[in-house]
């Protein structure tokens, strides 16, 4: 019975870790769009003032990720630093590749 009663409480918090990794993603999704968005029209400065939430939310739902979610959230990480990096140097057109790989990275997140 005792062995039940862990399976149980096990799989309820395998499950909820998850959901608690699904609203940063979100937040996460929605600002590294708009870092996107001002990456195409050259404002390199505002893509990275943009590229920081995300890169903080991503952070946060690295954390509680697991699997194939975390493999995605870790890569959008990476991601939205290279596009920080290269959008203080300037160059809007490296950095906007990087935030538009990042965006692809956290919408198969959200898909797991």
């Amino acid at each position: 019975m005792k062995k039940i009663i862990f399976a149980g409480i096990a799989l309820l918090f395998s499950l909820s870790t998850a959901v608690f990794a699904e609203p940063h993603t979100d937040a996460a999704l929605e600002h590294a769009n708009a870092a996107v968005t001002h990456g195409k029209a050259g404002h390199a400065d505002v893509l990275v003032e943009h590229a920081f939430p995300p890169l903080e939310h991503a952070m946060s739902a690295a954390l509680v990720a697991k699997g194939v979610t975390k493999t995605h959230v870790d890569a959008a990480v990476t991601e939205l630093e290279a596009a920080v990096e290269h959008g203080k140097m300037g160059h809007a057109d490296v950095a906007t590749q990087h935030a538009e790989s990042a965006v692809t990275h956290l919408n198969a997140a959200n898909a797991k």
